[in-house]
C-alpha cells in the first residue's frame, strides 16, 4: 500500500494540472471573444431579395425557409432551380427557418423521428450546398406537446431527436439552433434558458441556441439569459415588442439585449423577423435604426 499512495498522488497532480490548463485556455478564449469588436451581421427573413436590394438596404444576408428554399420533400431539380436563382442574383442565404411541417411531430405519441431524420438528411445536404450555416428549429406545430401527454417524456423525446439530428447536421457543416417561442405560439420551450438546458443535455456541437428578442420580451425574459447562454448562442431574431413591428417602428430600445450580445463576444447574425407595411421602403430604415443602437453599445463599455 505504501507504494500505491505516491502513484495516486502522481495521477491526482496530473489531473489537477490538466484541469487548470483547460480552465486557463477557456478563460483566455472568453477574454479574446469579449475583446473582439462588436459587429454582428444584420439580415432579414424573406424569400425575395437580390444583391442590389440588399446593398441598398445595408443587409448582410437573408434568412430564407427550409420548406420554401431547401424544399426537402421535393425533387432535386426544384431545389437546384431555386439555388441557381439566388446565386445569379448574388443573394447570401445565411440561415433558414420554417424547418419542420406540423405533420412531422417531434414529440408526443405520434412522434416521427425516423421520418424527420430522413427529411433532415436532404435539408442539411442542400443547406451546405447553398452556403446556409444555421437551421432554425422553431416549428411550433411540430414540437407542441399534445394535451394530456407527459411533458417530461416530451422533453426526453426532443433531446433524443436532437441527439440524432446533431451528427447529421455536423456531417454537412450546419448548426441547428433551438428557437424559444412565446407561450401564445407553443407550449414547449418558451425561454432561452430552457433551450440552453436542452442543448446542454444533447451535448453536440451542432445543436445550439437562438435568442429572439421579441419572444424574450413577450415572455418577460431579460438579457441575463443571453449572458448565461454564452457560446451556445449562435443566432438571433429581432422585432419590436408592440405589434411585432420592424425595428424603429415604435422606437424600441434593444440596447440591453445588444449589450448582452457584446458582453459574450457575439458577432453572429441578427435577423429581422417582423411585420412590415411597406417592406421595400422600410427595411433600410430598420437596418439604420438597428445599426444606430449597435453603435451606441459598441462605443460604450456599458450602455
Amino acid at each position: 500500500m505504501a507504494k500505491i499512495q505516491p502513484l495516486r498522488t502522481f495521477f491526482f497532480v496530473q489531473f489537477l494540472c490538466i484541469a487548470l490548463l483547460l480552465c486557463s485556455c477557456s478563460a483566455r478564449q472568453s477574454a479574446k471573444l469579449k475583446n473582439e469588436p462588436f459587429s454582428p451581421k444584420i439580415g432579414v427573413c424573406t424569400s425575395k431579395a437580390d444583391s442590389q436590394f440588399m446593398e441598398r438596404a445595408g443587409l448582410d444576408y437573408i434568412e430564407s425557409s427550409v420548406r420554401g428554399f431547401l424544399v426537402p420533400t421535393k425533387e432535386e431539380d426544384v431545389f437546384q432551380a431555386a439555388n441557381r436563382k439566388y446565386e445569379e442574383e448574388g443573394v447570401k442565404t445565411y440561415a433558414c427557418n420554417g424547418f419542420l411541417p406540423g405533420s412531422l411531430k417531434s414529440v408526443g405519441p405520434d412522434a416521427k423521428h425516423d421520418e424527420i431524420i430522413t427529411y433532415c438528411e436532404t435539408a442539411f445536404r442542400r443547406a451546405e450546398e447553398a452556403g446556409v450555416k444555421y437551421i432554425v428549429f422553431g416549428s411550433g406545430a411540430s414540437r407542441r406537446i399534445p394535451d394530456g401527454f407527459d411533458p417530461t417524456r416530451a422533453r426526453e423525446q426532443f433531446v433524443e431527436l436532437l441527439g440524432r439530428m446533431g451528427p447529421v447536421a455536423g456531417k454537412d457543416g450546419v448548426t441547428v439552433v433551438i428557437e424559444p417561442l412565446r407561450s401564445k405560439e407553443c407550449n414547449f420551450i418558451n425561454r432561452v434558458d430552457e433551450a440552453l438546458a436542452i442543448a446542454k443535455d444533447v451535448h453536440h456541437p451542432n445543436i445550439r441556441v437562438l435568442a429572439d428578442f421579441y419572444h424574450m420580451m413577450q415572455e418577460g425574459e431579460g438579457p441575463e439569459s443571453i449572458i448565461a447562454a454564452g457560446e451556445y448562442l449562435r443566432h438571433c431574431h429581432i422585432a419590436e415588442n408592440e405589434g411585432r413591428w420592424y425595428p424603429g417602428k415604435n422606437g424600441e430600445d434593444f440596447t440591453p439585449y445588444l449589450q448582452a450580445l457584446k458582453d459574450i463576444g457575439y458577432n453572429g447574425g441578427i435577423s429581422m423577423e417582423c411585420r412590415w407595411s411597406d417592406f421595400p421602403n422600410e427595411v433600410g430604415q430598420a437596418v439604420d435604426f438597428l445599426e444606430m443602437q449597435i453603435e451606441a453599445v459598441k462605443v460604450s463599455p456599458e450602455y
